[in-house]
């Protein structure tokens, strides 16, 4: 920082030998990303419990801007079961987004890169992938057809200048290696469309976006993600700027469709309501890591860090009535600048001695529950 100038204010010289590092450090990303005929045995691994559609394990996805670098998720670690709901918790810029589009590929290169840890995707068969490491060419063939993803904002998310015929058709026609004919693809997306609950899905086939309400377009989306009855859905705020009722139809649907195509569901949102009443699991990310995880019995029941204690006590209760609702005091840190102690502290209103010390390792309070809180170590370090 420059001397007596406000705190975050970077110099031209000071910008110039950041933006210099990082074009050092994303040309080596990007020259290995490039290769071209990558070996299978490159990204070939092998799943720790073959149960699982998905395992992060110590991911590392940062972006690389001119006034640093921002560790949007800084280790992250936790399983989606297969044929199970995995709810992912926090408030925004916590780094759940950038989780779910780091399993899909999607990040923006090349200031964003994952650059450490392992994604590793169950194919079915004993077969898995890496995603950190799966080049491009392997990945287009994945998307789709493995993993699929419901976007954030289905207003924005649909191209406005296609009808929704093409767009669905689309997606069939890039994924199907079975070369079906144009009717026959014409066919299974009507089908797609009647079973997201679009009654006159002939009609709807024909139409532009901006012809249809945010619930259509938003079962639009989910027809799309579902096409080629991928192994695990991603559902970024699938109901965000949704009414409660269509907000309740959707998920209802979800859930249906989860069970029909047997399928896991990585279920990102705000919600606690949502995720008390879809998710098998949750997971509690703040300010890029993972602080809690457990079964949704166990988080709501005995929620143990104190972000997540927070998070419970800032949700209306039906039937309770208070004058003002809880508030969590204090903001994030910044991420490009993160602290050395735990990155809650500066917030917690339950610190004990230890939090001054290094980022607090994750505890086990029962196999399926796990927090990482000083306050769960005893004098050794340990629970």
């Amino acid at each position: 920082m420059a001397k007596n100038k406000p705190e975050g204010y970077l110099t031209a010289k000071e910008s110039r030998k950041i933006s210099k590092e990082n074009r050092r450090i994303t040309n080596q990303f990007e020259k290995q990303r490039k290769r071209k005929n990558v070996p299978e045995s490159e990204y070939l691994t092998t799943m720790h419990n073959p149960d699982n559609a998905v395992e992060f394990d110590d991911l590392h996805t940062y972006f690389f801007t001119d006034a640093g670098t921002v560790k949007s998720v800084d280790g992250v670690s936790f399983e989606v079961p297969v044929g199970k709901t995995v709810g992912v918790v926090g408030e925004s810029g916590c780094g759940k987004s950038v989780t779910s589009l780091s399993l899909m590929q999607l990040i923006q290169r090349p200031q964003g890169q994952i650059v450490e840890g392992e994604i590793r995707l169950n194919l079915g068969d004993g077969k898995a992938y890496n995603i950190a490491k799966t080049p491009n060419e392997k990945m287009m063939k994945l998307r789709g057809n493995y993993v699929s993803m419901i976007f954030q904002e289905p207003m924005t998310s649909l191209n406005p200048v296609f009808r929704i015929g093409e767009q669905v058709d689309e997606v069939i026609s890039l994924h199907d290696e079975e070369g079906k004919s144009k009717e026959t693809i014409k066919e299974k997306t009507i089908e797609l469309l009647k079973m997201v609950g679009i009654a006159n899905s002939e009609g709807v086939y024909q139409m532009y976006p901006h012809e249809l309400s945010g619930g259509m377009r938003q079962r639009v989306m989910i027809a799309m993600a579902l096409a080629c009855s991928p192994r695990i859905i991603i559902a970024d705020e699938p109901t965000t700027a949704l009414d409660v009722t269509i907000q309740a139809q959707i998920l209802d649907l979800l859930r249906h469709l989860k069970d029909k195509i047997n399928s896991s569901i990585m279920l990102i949102t705000h919600d606690l309501g949502v995720i008390a009443e879809m998710a098998d699991y949750v997971v509690v990310m703040y300010a890029g890591r993972v602080v809690e995880k457990g079964t949704v019995r166990e988080i709501f029941t005995n929620p143990c860090h104190p972000y997540t204690i927070g998070l419970m006590a800032s949700k209306p209760v039906v039937g309770k009535q208070v004058d003002r609702l809880y508030s969590i005091p204090g903001k994030v840190p910044n991420p490009v600048n993160m602290p050395d102690y735990c990155y809650y502290k500066d917030r917690c209103e339950m610190c004990v001695e230890r939090c001054a010390g290094e980022y607090p390792g994750e505890i086990s309070l029962s196999p399926t529950h796990k927090v990482s809180c000083y306050r769960f170590y005893d004098g050794k370090g340990e629970k």
